[in-house]
């Protein structure tokens, strides 16, 4: 592990901690040794880190700290590569721009000796199969879950069967081949997933729909895996 590393990860350890850490428990914890821990610790307290107390007593950082920039493993970049570049594939533009956001902010933070990583990753991600939605905004359906509010959607299945419905948007489904929107349908008073590149028009209302701690939600991750969307029910 590169020192930046440890020591970045005893202030996490410190931050997280609900009662004094004596270095033997951070040193267990980091599998390093404990004279590694007095030594890091000194270094972060001589860069003003405000961590507190003594050997054989326990360390505490004090509340409010702010941590330093941002420092991250070989692996960690490669997640975060790999998962920005998944995003490319979920057919919603705006989580799109956020990921190249994301990782034009990890460059600048980045020591030059690891941004090559960012630059030239060695990896390929397909774009996927899943159909550009035309009728709904998936920006805007996200953020109807954010907010709890109902949407009216004009809705055709793989039979081409047409229907009206407000749903109350719970969440979104992204798969390799298709995007779904899991939600309440008023219509069938049921849960319903729909794909929402057969969505063909879609309303956000200004009526709320109510969610107490989560519980619809939680029953819509309960759901079978492979129950069907729209169409088939």
């Amino acid at each position: 592990m590169r020192r930046a590393d440890r020591l970045f990860d005893i202030i996490q350890a410190l931050r997280t901690a609900k009662k004094p850490m004596t270095a033997a428990a951070l040193a267990e914890e980091l599998e390093v040794t404990v004279r590694t821990i007095y030594r890091d610790v000194a270094t972060l307290q001589a860069r003003r880190v405000p961590i507190e107390g003594a050997p054989g007593l326990g360390y505490v950082l004090r509340r409010g700290f702010d941590l330093p920039p941002l420092m991250f493993t070989v692996e960690e970049i490669e997640a975060v590569t790999v998962g920005a570049r998944l995003v490319q594939r979920l057919r919603d533009h705006e989580l799109q721009a956020a990921a190249r956001r994301v990782l034009d902010k990890v460059t600048v933070v980045l020591p030059e000796s690891l941004r090559s990583h960012l630059d030239r990753p060695a990896f390929y991600v397909s774009r996927g199969d899943a159909a550009e939605p035309h009728g709904v905004n998936v920006s805007e359906l996200r953020s109807a879950i954010r907010d709890q509010r109902k949407i009216r959607i004009a809705y055709v299945d793989e039979k081409h069967r047409r229907t009206r419905r407000t749903i109350w948007p719970l969440a979104m489904a992204y798969y390799v081949d298709v995007t779904l929107v899991g939600a309440w349908c008023e219509l069938r008073e049921d849960f319903r997933n729909f794909r929402v590149e057969r969505i063909t028009s879609s309303r956000m209302l200004a009526a709320r729909f109510q969610d107490p701690q989560g519980k619809l939600l939680a029953q819509w991750l309960a759901l079978p895996k492979d129950r069907p969307v729209v169409g088939r029910h």
